[in-house]
Formats: structure tokens, C-alpha cells, sequence
């Protein structure tokens, strides 16, 4: 691939995710600058990027819908094409600046639930009629600029096949699929300790009652739930909701790139139980120290945990989630040189090497 000047405008940089480590991860291996809105430097830093240059065009007003109104404005009005050759948007808003910013490609992790699979759920969760009104009002004029703005993508590239599919349904387009990485270097077996893990952001999306629940009936297994939220994002009221926990869960928030690979190398097994999941970085990390994985039987789990080898599966019930943790539990040891093994193919070379075979397609 000829030498090219690229810049990757990502959403926000602040609670630390998948989404937020694989465009990291990109702009490190291109060479790339990182275009966003919010950009936390401390969360950038605990995700071991503190090298990559990160260019924030500005912090988005902190109130749902309105932080991702003024995200989507943000981008669609910036202009960065006398200073790149190529451009890369990742997120949900960012692609707003694809009118502006050609050649491009999209690394799609998920067209926006809230528009499209997820439009009814969250809409049933919204407090009052009122704001059920208001909530579809939103998303009817936002998710037709969104359409709008995803013709000004020239190749769309999504992150699983569970998110190939969405983007077919929901915008009529094909895509390829590349699977994000992980370091694996990161990541090594120490033991096989006495509590389990659970590393996600604190969305409703992520059923983290689901888990709480289980463990609350499992009062001799322990669970340690890593991650936090974004200001201005839908979780913050769903957050409280775990200020009351069994002892034997504990709650540790964020934590860095080291603290929490320590985790990976000491825990029993990691636990997800997001719904729908895009793809999930999550089980990857786990598995390439060694760990099983014990994950709801949807979306991107469906394409990295295999039953009775990398881990479970289970139903998004407490009662098979309760199970499929038990019988984990009895012997974590025998999944992990399949765990081991399965996580090398999503090492970071290979991720790289497919992104710039797309780009200069």
C-alpha cells in the first residue's frame, strides 16, 4: 500500500471499550491521527495509546439526544481534506463527515440500535408517553440523516458477520467483514483463580442485572464487573441501579490496560451477556489468557465462543446463565488451550494486514 496520510475520525473517546482499543490499535499501525469529539486523555492512556496523536474537534453538550446531535453536527461541518489522502470513520456520528472527506472507508461496529434493531426496546423504556414521543421523534429525523449520510461512504467494512447482516437490512448495502484484534502478547494464563469477570461498558444493552442476578444465587462464586459510561450517554440512570450489591460482587469501574490484563490472567472465566452483541472484544481477551467464556447465545458470540470447547453458551435466562456457570466452574482448566488458540486468530497482524488490503482495493 503506498505511504498515504490518513486520519480516522471516531466518535468519542471516553469510556473505554472495544470500538474506542480497535481504532486505537488502527491509528497506531497506519500511522493515522485520530479525529473525535470528546477525547479523554486518561482513558487513552489506560488503554496504553498514550502515543497516538488524537485531535478532538470539540466536547458534545453531556444530555441524550442531544451529545449525539451535536457529535453528528460536529463532524459534518469539520473539514480535514487538503490535510489527508484517506479517511476512515468508525462510530455511530462520525460518518457525517463523509460528505467532505473522500476516499473513505467506514468500519462499521453496529448501524445505531437505537434507530434500527434496538428502536422499540429503548423505546419502551423511556419513563413516560411524553418522552416515548420525543424519543421516536428523534430517531425518526436523525435515522433519516443517517441514511443520508451513509451514501457518502464509498466501501463499508463491519466488524462481524452478526453486524454484515444489519448493515445489509438496515441500509441495502454489502459490506466485508474483518474481525478487530487483540494484543495477544497482553494477555497470559497465571491462574485459574477464584472469581469470575465481567469487563463491558455500563449500558442497558450489556444486561448486567442478568449477571448480578445469577451471582446473587450464587453466593460462593464471586464476580468482578470492570467498565463505566460516557457523560451524556443513556446509561447513567442505569448505572444506580447496582448500588446495592451481594458481597460477593464487587464493582471496580474503570481500570487500566495492565490492571486489567492481570484480571484476565488470574480470573476463573469471563461472563457477557450484551444483547445482540456486534461482535464482543471481550471473549477474545479472555481466551488469549487462557480463560472460558460463558456468553448469551447471540449476535458476535455466536462467532467466537464454541460450546463445550472456548466456553458456553447459554439462554438469556438467570436459571441457564446459573448453569452454564456451574458447569464451568467445575473445571475451567480443560477449555484453556482451545481458548489459547482460538484467540490467535484474531491477532493484531492480521487485522492490520486485511484493513490495508481494503484500503487499497
Amino acid at each position: 500500500m503506498p505511504k498515504m496520510r490518513i486520519a480516522i475520525f471516531h466518535d468519542y473517546i471516553d469510556a473505554i471499550g472495544g470500538g474506542e482499543k480497535t481504532v486505537l490499535t488502527l491509528a497506531r499501525a497506519l500511522r493515522a491521527d485520530v479525529i473525535t469529539t470528546d477525547a479523554n486523555e486518561d482513558s487513552i492512556r489506560k488503554m496504553g495509546f498514550g502515543d497516538v496523536r488524537v485531535i478532538s474537534l470539540g466536547g458534545t453538550l453531556k444530555i441524550p439526544p442531544l451529545k449525539q446531535i451535536h457529535a453528528s453536527l460536529l463532524f459534518a461541518f469539520c473539514n480535514f481534506s487538503e490535510k489527508y489522502d484517506f479517511f476512515i470513520f468508525s462510530g455511530n456520528w462520525a460518518h457525517y463527515a463523509a460528505r467532505r472527506h473522500k476516499p473513505n472507508t467506514w468500519y462499521c461496529h453496529t448501524p445505531v440500535r437505537a434507530f434500527y434493531d434496538l428502536k422499540d426496546t429503548m423505546a419502551d423504556r423511556q419513563p413516560n408517553l411524553l418522552f416515548k414521543l420525543l424519543f421516536l421523534l428523534w430517531v425518526g429525523i436523525h435515522s433519516y440523516f443517517d441514511k443520508l449520510s451513509v451514501r457518502n461512504v464509498k466501501k463499508i467494512i463491519t466488524n462481524s458477520e452478526n453486524t454484515m447482516k444489519r448493515v445489509r437490512k438496515f441500509y441495502g448495502r454489502g459490506a466485508k467483514v474483518v474481525h478487530p484484534s487483540v494484543q495477544i502478547g497482553r494477555y497470559k494464563f497465571r491462574k485459574s483463580g477464584d472469581f469470575w469477570l465481567s469487563v463491558n461498558r455500563l449500558y442497558p444493552e450489556k444486561r448486567i442485572e442478568l449477571q448480578v442476578e445469577a451471582f446473587r444465587r450464587l453466593p460462593k462464586e464471586k464476580l468482578l464487573i470492570i467498565g463505566g459510561y460516557s457523560a451524556g450517554d443513556h446509561a447513567e440512570a442505569y448505572q444506580s441501579r447496582f448500588t446495592a450489591l451481594p458481597s460477593n460482587i464487587k464493582m471496580l469501574g474503570p481500570v487500566d490496560d495492565k490492571k486489567l490484563a492481570e484480571l484476565y490472567s488470574t480470573c476463573k472465566g469471563l461472563i457477557v451477556t450484551a444483547m445482540d452483541e456486534d461482535f464482543g472484544l471481550t471473549p477474545i481477551e479472555a481466551m488469549a489468557a487462557g480463560k472460558p467464556v460463558v456468553a448469551v447465545a447471540e449476535g458476535g458470540y455466536l462467532e467466537t465462543v464454541e460450546p463445550g470447547v472456548t466456553g458456553e453458551l447459554v439462554k438469556p435466562d438467570i436459571k441457564d446463565i446459573i448453569k452454564g456457570i456451574v458447569k464451568v466452574s467445575k473445571n475451567p482448566l480443560k477449555y484453556r488451550k482451545a481458548c489459547e488458540e482460538r484467540a490467535k486468530l484474531f491477532r493484531e497482524e492480521i487485522f492490520i494486514k486485511k484493513i490495508k488490503e481494503e484500503i487499497s482495493a
